[in-house]
């Protein structure tokens, strides 16, 4: 796995997500419910940036059209999306997040 520090871990505020990008690969990291996670930036029903969306209950939502994405699987469970968008693997390491955008741990259904 090829980890890349995004950020300090201290500058994540709980359910803000925060947009970066890595490798020209949008990405929204996330604080939420004392755990951090990396889901591509764009939503794959529109292409509008996740990170201007709001989080709650372990997902983002579409700031557009209200599809939420689960962070974990980065599945959607409302319409109109019908396409997972990718998460990536994330680990904290000397008070830096760090993500992989190579190993996406998103799987199709």
């Amino acid at each position: 796995m090829t980890f890349v520090r995004v950020c300090g871990a201290d500058e994540l505020e709980e359910d803000t997500p925060k947009r970066v990008e890595l490798d020209g690969t949008p990405v929204s990291v996330v604080r939420t419910g004392g755990e951090v996670f990396a889901i591509n930036d764009i939503c794959s029903h529109a292409n509008v940036s996740l990170a201007e969306g709001e989080v709650d209950d372990c997902h983002i939502e579409c700031w557009l059209h209200g599809s939420r994405f689960d962070l974990r699987s980065g599945k959607p469970d409302s319409l109109p999306a019908t396409r997972p968008v990718p998460v990536y693997p994330v680990k904290i390491e000397g008070g830096g997040v760090l993500v992989d955008v190579r190993a996406s741990l998103t799987q199709e259904s």
